[in-house]
Formats: C-alpha cells, sequence, structure tokens
C-alpha cells in the first residue's frame, strides 16, 4: 500500500478547505462576563479575595484581551465582587485600548515605577488590606517574586484551581472552534499524505503544510509542525537532523493551527509503501490502546483511569511496563484549548474526574527503540452520555486515512 494512491490529490484534498472558517463564530463578551463569575464563585468558595490574572492565555480567557507576557507586569486583578483593574505600562496604554475587550480601569506605571507597589495602592483603594490573593499560575518567577516582596501583609496562593476549574470544561461555541481547526488539520493531513515520495525533506512537507493550513483560514499557519521518517518517528518531539523520506518507510506527522486562539493537534502514523509485518503488529496495537483509553473515558472516571486502560492493554501485550521501552514512555493524554497542554492530563494517578466540556488528547504513543515509533493522536470532548470524537481515529495499517 502507498499513501497517495486513493482517488485524489493533494490539490483536491485543498479544495475541501477553502473557506472553511467563514462560519466560525468567535467568542462573545457575554461568554467572557459568565467566566469571571464563575472565577468569582470559585473565589469566594475558597476564600480568596483577588485573582491576578497575567498577560498570555489566561488574560485571554478571561477578558478577551490578547497580549502577549513579558518583562513587564501586564495583566488584570479580578476582585471578589466581579470587578476588574487592569495594570498597564504607561507607554503601552493606547495599544492596550484597542486589545480591551471587557470594560475595566487602566491603571499604569512608568517604566521608573514598581507595577507591585501600584498592584499593592490598589488593593488598599478596594479596602483589601490582608488576605489571600491568588497570582496566575503562569506567572513569571520575577513577577510573583516581586508581589511578594512589595505586599508582605498578604498571602499569595496559586491560581491554578480557580483557571484550570474554569477552562477545563469547554462551553458549546469552544468546542465547535475547536472541531472547525480540527476539521482543517485533518484536510491538512490528508493532502500531506498525498504529497509524499521518496527522497521528499522534512522541510518540504512542514513548508506544504504551513501553507495548507493558511490557505484555510488559519492566517498564522501552522501552530507547530513534526514531521518524522523511518527511525527517527521513534522520538517523540522530533530530532535535531530529520532525514529524508525513503520507500517503505515509516511516517509520523504531528501538526496543529490556531482558530481563534483556540489550537488543533492531530498526529498521523503511517508507512510509505509496504509496513513490515512488526510494524503492522505495533499500529494495531496502538491503535487498541487508543480505544481503550476512549472507552475508559466515561463522566466521573478519573484521569488515571485512562491512562491506565491505555497502558494496561499494552502490558498485556508484553510491552513496557510503566514507561519503559519498548512502550509507551509518556501520559496518554492531555487538555487542548488556548493553549496545546493545559489541563486536565490523562496521567497516572490524576484523580481529576471527567466532566461534560472537557477536552483532552488520546495518544498513547508506542515507541521501539532503533527502529520506529507509532502516535495515533486523536482528541475527544466530553458530553453528558460519555466521550465523543472530534476526529475519526485511523481506520488500519492498510488503509489509515479510510480511503
Amino acid at each position: 500500500m502507498t499513501i497517495g494512491i486513493g482517488g485524489s490529490t493533494a490539490a483536491t484534498e485543498l479544495e475541501k478547505i477553502e473557506n472553511m472558517t467563514l462560519d466560525v463564530k468567535p467568542i462573545q463578551l457575554e461568554e467572557y462576563s459568565a467566566r469571571l463569575k464563575k472565577a468569582v464563585t470559585i473565589m469566594k468558595d475558597s476564600n480568596v479575595k483577588v485573582l491576578y490574572v497575567n498577560a498570555g492565555t489566561n488574560l485571554y480567557y478571561f477578558t478577551g484581551t490578547k497580549w502577549n507576557p513579558s518583562e513587564r507586569m501586564v495583566g488584570a486583578l479580578l476582585y471578589d465582587d466581579g470587578t476588574l483593574d487592569y495594570i498597564v505600562p504607561k507607554f503601552e496604554e493606547g495599544t492596550f485600548k484597542k486589545y480591551m475587550q471587557l470594560n475595566g480601569k487602566i491603571n499604569c506605571w512608568e517604566e521608573h515605577e514598581s507595577p507591585y507597589a501600584l498592584m499593592g495602592e490598589l488593593l488598599k483603594g478596594k479596602n483589601i488590606l490582608n488576605g489571600n490573593i491568588a497570582i496566575d499560575e503562569s506567572a513569571p518567577y520575577f513577577l510573583v517574586d516581586g508581589v511578594v516582596k512589595t505586599n508582605q501583609s498578604y498571602a499569595i496562593v496559586n491560581a491554578l484551581s480557580i483557571t484550570s476549574a474554569c477552562r477545563m470544561q469547554k462551553s458549546a461555541n469552544e468546542i465547535a472552534i475547536i472541531q472547525r481547526a480540527k476539521d482543517i488539520t485533518m484536510v491538512v493531513q490528508r493532502a500531506a499524505a498525498k504529497i509524499l515520495r521518496p527522497g521528499i525533506t522534512a522541510a518540504e512537507v512542514t513548508k506544504f503544510i504551513n501553507e495548507a493550513h493558511i490557505k484555510a483560514g488559519a492566517v498564522s499557519g501552522s501552530y507547530f509542525c513534526i514531521v518524522l521518517f523511518a527511525d527517527d518517528t521513534q522520538y517523540p518531539h522530533g530530532v535535531s537532523v530529520p532525514q529524508d523520506l525513503k520507500e517503505n518507510g515509516a511516517v509520523i506527522i504531528d501538526t496543529g493551527c490556531k482558530l481563534e486562539g483556540y489550537i488543533s493537534d492531530i498526529t498521523r502514523s503511517y508507512s510509505y509503501g509496504t509496513p513490515s509485518e512488526e510494524y503492522k503488529t505495533i499500529w494495531n496495537l496502538e491503535r487498541a490502546a487508543q480505544h481503550a483509553a476512549f472507552e475508559a473515558a466515561q463522566i466521573g472516571a478519573s484521569c488515571g483511569s485512562v491512562d491506565d486502560a491505555a497502558r494496561k492493554t499494552l502490558v498485556e501485550a508484553g510491552l513496557g511496563p510503566d514507561y519503559n521501552l519498548p512502550g509507551l514512555p509518556h501520559r496518554v493524554g492531555h487538555g487542548t484549548g488556548l493553549d496545546i497542554h493545559e489541563y486536565p492530563y490523562l496521567v497516572r494517578g490524576s484523580k481529576i474526574e471527567l466532566l461534560e466540556g472537557m477536552v483532552v488528547s488520546n495518544e498513547p504513543m508506542i515507541c521501539i527503540p532503533g527502529k520506529f515509533g507509532i502516535r495515533h493522536e486523536d482528541h475527544f470532548y466530553m458530553t453528558e452520555n460519555g466521550p465523543k470524537w472530534f476526529t475519526t481515529p485511523m481506520e488500519s495499517v492498510e488503509n489509515p486515512f479510510g480511503y
């Protein structure tokens, strides 16, 4: 079996992604407001008076403001009465106003001034003189250190329990955006398989995938792209000098794009040409492990139990145990949304229960040292009745894309 034969070409596959983003509905202001209300509820239950949200995906998630984190403090204070204060460098005030979605007072600090002292002044202005302040878990150490040293009357706590509790359960609109991003990347994956030929480089395939994502409406192109051939495929996140494709060689392509800030992430593994019997056996075992994880992912089940289910399948086939090779060297899956890796994680020992709206990857990769690796990665989301795939898992080693 040679990938590329199946009644269509890369060009005809790409015709399917024209205008795929036209009906995508961005997150509305009402949803941002609802997120803040949920955060406030959790804050009150946790005896937290203030939540500091730093620039990056948390600021975007809660306020709709797109701003990259840097060496300067830029963020928002969410108080337990639901009001917002933004903290912004004075010279960025005009730009920040153009990006700001939810109203709140913009409080500025000059370059020679301390934003941490400004934060303290704002707290005192709200008559918050002590108590718990939750700091964004993604905030860099320098920022946390500055807040702690400048505001010593407060107890600084990790905001992860608040932010993750909000972000883990996606809304219907979030799931719809993620679905469309995955639809795009799935068509790109199928098209990429059609351009393969002996001697093609990983760089050529990567360039094609990036351009295809742009054509589909993902204006920034591929969010990431890993292309591996032959024994390079045994390394989950790539190699420094990738080799070119050879006849009958193993292939892994792992890529995704961004749509309204939400990320797709799909991996496809197959053989270009005729796969060896060992490759077929491991390919089918990978499929069995992926489906075991899916079946274990029921409402109320722990994330750790899903990892256990996939790993049990591999151990029964003589691989592992644990993270030993040949076998599965990493967790089974991760949450995905505005970050490519976010809570919850399908990892051993996790007590987090699967709830409606959670979105996770399912990718129990099998690595055979010195030979190849196989990773089927599809994501599913939790409905009230259990898991539902965003993308159809690979069909068979002979016909991986179901042509």
